[in-house]
């Protein structure tokens, strides 16, 4: 199982960036996936998350509205686009997928992770 995680960088305020994982080893198609963050000194969070069967999708309170998941199951990638960054979105971001097996949400346990890419707001 490998979760590649790309498109970090550093941004000023009010602009955007945009991750992309690429995902291989598993049956992508069947997973939900998800973008956590864990930004300095602080726990993980749950950012948004996209069901393997619907699309549905879920984010976390301070991103809706700015924040948009999507997922390409023809080429096993995710990508989560952001807009109108905020300095408070400083952190490093990770891609996660979990079992279809599993519930589909922003506190679920996610069975595979990236390495995770750097995002800088200032």
């Amino acid at each position: 199982v490998q979760l590649v995680e790309s498109g970090g960088g550093s941004v000023q305020a009010g602009g955007p960036l945009r991750l992309s994982c690429a995902a291989s080893g598993f049956a992508y198609s069947s997973y939900c996936m998800g973008w956590f963050r864990q930004p300095p000194g602080k726990e993980r969070e749950g950012v948004a998350v996209i069901d393997s069967d619907d699309g549905s999708t879920d984010y976390t309170d301070s991103v809706k509205g700015r924040f948009t998941i999507s997922r390409d199951n023809a080429k096993n990638s995710l990508t989560l686009q952001m807009t109108d960054l905020k300095p408070e979105d400083t952190a490093m971001y990770y891609c996660a997928a979990l079992s279809a097996d599993g519930r589909c949400g922003l506190r679920s346990v996610f069975q595979f992770w990236g390495q995770g890419t750097q995002v800088t707001v200032s």
